[in-house]
């Protein structure tokens, strides 16, 4: 099973750098889509349907245009869900879960504080607000694939500027505390303990030293010089981290500001 996970800052836009003629040779059976930045009209299209697949939306509805999940899928998910019960969160847009038998697949756009001091502060709020959700699913006994840009990097192989980005919105010690706090491994940065059980971090799963990223800045030349941040993740449940065969980042071809992630499972 290959789930592909992808920040499109603005599915449209991705579309026409040639998204949806990459998609198609990477062979994926589900993906999770982040910053559709459309209405579920705008994207009901031939050009962003592709052939065997079956989309699933979650629009933003206060600010049509902004953020917006999507799931895709070769087969038909018994259940989709859209909604967590936090009014806020669900109408910008943030979570869409597929339900196949016991498996749940999670597209997940955590807000970014980037902004400002507001936008922080509700980024905060939101994971606060999340943690006990996350720990349910741990361990509801349903085996889960949350995808996502997660705003938070985890440790200095995660971001090139590790020193000047301390004190900067998805590197601050509390949101890494937060992220690490919850997965079991050895990859975080120290601050915290290891969770035990936990969720799994696919990428350190197969690759636990390496250093590679999925976001860039779009000023300046970030990604020419590959001054990147990896927060885009799959997390996963303890026995899917054990059918885990490759974990791929795709830098190139340019389709966003994000990276496609791409994950396989032998399930």
């Amino acid at each position: 099973m290959r789930i592909l996970s992808f920040n499109a800052n603005g599915l449209r836009s991705a579309a026409n750098k040639g998204f949806f003629d990459w998609f198609p040779t990477q062979d994926v059976d589900v993906m999770c889509v982040q910053e559709t930045k459309a209405q579920e009209h705008q994207l009901r299209l031939p050009a962003f349907l592709p052939e065997g697949y079956t989309a699933f939306f979650r629009d933003a509805t206060t600010k049509k245009g902004y953020s917006g999940v999507a799931i895709y899928s070769r087969r038909e998910p018994d259940e989709v869900r859209t909604g967590l019960g936090r009014t806020d969160f669900d109408e910008e847009g943030r979570y869409i879960e597929a339900r196949f038998g016991n498996l749940s697949v999670v597209s997940f756009y955590i807000p970014s504080g980037s902004s400002g001091e507001v936008r922080q502060a509700v980024k905060e709020d939101v994971m606060a607000w999340l943690r006990p959700i996350l720990d349910e699913w741990l361990a509801s006994g349903r085996e889960y694939v949350l995808c996502g840009d997660w705003n938070i990097v985890r440790s200095r192989n995660d971001i090139r500027n590790w020193t000047g980005n301390q004190k900067n919105s998805g590197c601050l010690p509390h949101e890494r505390a937060w992220m690490n706090a919850m997965i079991d491994d050895d990859c975080g940065d120290g601050l915290v303990q290891r969770a035990n059980p936990g969720w799994r971090d696919s990428f350190r799963v197969v690759k636990p030293d390496a250093v590679e990223y999925s976001w860039w800045s779009q000023r300046g030349a970030a990604r020419a010089n590959n001054v990147g941040w990896r927060i885009d993740y799959q997390l996963v449940t303890p026995k899917l981290a054990d059918r885990i065969r490759g974990a791929t980042i795709f830098p190139e071809p340019r389709f966003s500001d994000h990276a496609p992630y791409l994950v396989d499972y032998d399930l």
